[in-house]
């Protein structure tokens, strides 16, 4: 049963605390339609470790620290037996420690007693229907809380997955995003669950920026979230000038995590997805529209439909993000 009309949606945050994601996570703690009820930890922009100290760091700035930190998968959804699997961490975009180099004291907060996916399955069962999770990095601890509960993909409201390059070049390789790139194999789990999934690409995310410009605008305000992204903004504006000759950054968490918070900001179309797992295009995210029936059998017959967002309402969601991290 989804929630009723004006009670705010639950939302657990699966994060890997990098500095786009401590912006999704300020802008989605002040948001008054949300009620964020956890965040989870993966690897990705850091490892899990640091992504754990990381939230719980960024939820003391907030004055959240109600708000449990459950750690999550230290491995892909495939090698979880090896522990020597190579990850691929984007510390050059965000900086060693993850939040711009800033090597912030440790947080004086622990992680709860619970694995990241016995919590998004508990949660899932307390709340039917009423959690929204919002994935901002790899999609291991989704794919096991899949595995792990069969109930889970009936259980959870719904999935909006920062991930996937549909119909444009990836930022790893011209052919995967990053966060599916980090663990193909469990993004495929996600995307033909039968959950309600609502992937948000980079297609769509490259459409919104944070310019120079607007970084001024944010140091005009005296608001804590807005003084504390200042601080840790320089190197993702280094990376992006460098990388994409852009002036400004592209607000990839933010905008999934709003699309989270106010669906209208997006148009999507829906079909079914599946990740290339190996090869040279591993990480590949490609939708079939099921506008033809194929004669043959093959592996995207009989696959459920999700939704993937093809339009966002740009000026609309850097006005939100500017408006809540000011305030």
């Amino acid at each position: 049963m989804a929630a009723a009309a004006g009670e705010p949606k639950k939302i657990i945050i699966d994060t890997d605390p990098g500095i786009d994601d401590a912006m999704a996570i300020f802008v989605a703690l002040r948001s008054p339609e949300v009620e964020v009820i956890g965040l989870t930890t993966i690897y990705g922009n850091v490892y899990t470790t640091l992504a754990t100290r990381n939230a719980l760091h960024l939820l003391e700035v907030a004055d959240r620290t109600d708000i449990p930190v459950a750690e999550g998968s230290h491995v892909t959804i495939t090698f979880c037996t090896q522990e020597d699997k190579k990850l691929r961490i984007a510390d050059f975009v965000h900086g060693a420690d993850g939040l711009g180099n800033q090597n912030f004291p440790p947080p004086e907060g622990k992680p709860i007693d619970m694995s990241a996916t016995h919590f998004l399955v508990e949660q899932a069962k307390l709340y039917p229907g009423k959690v929204t999770v919002v994935a901002l990095g790899p999609l291991t601890n989704i794919a096991l809380a899949i595995q792990q509960d069969p109930s889970f993909v009936k259980n959870i409201g719904q999935i909006v997955l920062l991930g996937g390059a549909f119909a444009v070049n990836g930022n790893v390789n011209p052919a995967a995003e990053a966060n599916i790139f980090g663990d193909p194999d469990a993004a495929d789990i996600v995307f033909t669950s039968g959950a309600d999934v609502l992937a948000v690409g980079i297609n769509v995310t490259h459409q919104v920026i944070l310019t120079d410009s607007d970084r001024e605008t944010l140091a005009s305000s005296k608001g804590k979230f807005a003084q504390y992204l200042l601080k840790i903004l320089e190197v993702y504006f280094n990376y992006h000038h460098d990388a994409y000759s852009t002036k400004g950054v592209y607000l990839h968490d933010p905008t999934a995590m709003l699309a989270a918070i106010n669906p209208s900001l997006i148009t999507y179309v829906e079909g079914a997805v599946r990740v290339q797992t190996n090869g040279i295009t591993r990480g590949l995210t490609l939708l079939y529209n099921k506008q033809k029936r194929f004669a043959e059998i093959t592996k995207w017959s009989d696959q459920p439909s999700v939704k993937v967002a093809v339009t966002v309402d740009a000026p609309a969601v850097l006005k939100l993000v500017l408006e809540r991290l000011m305030e």
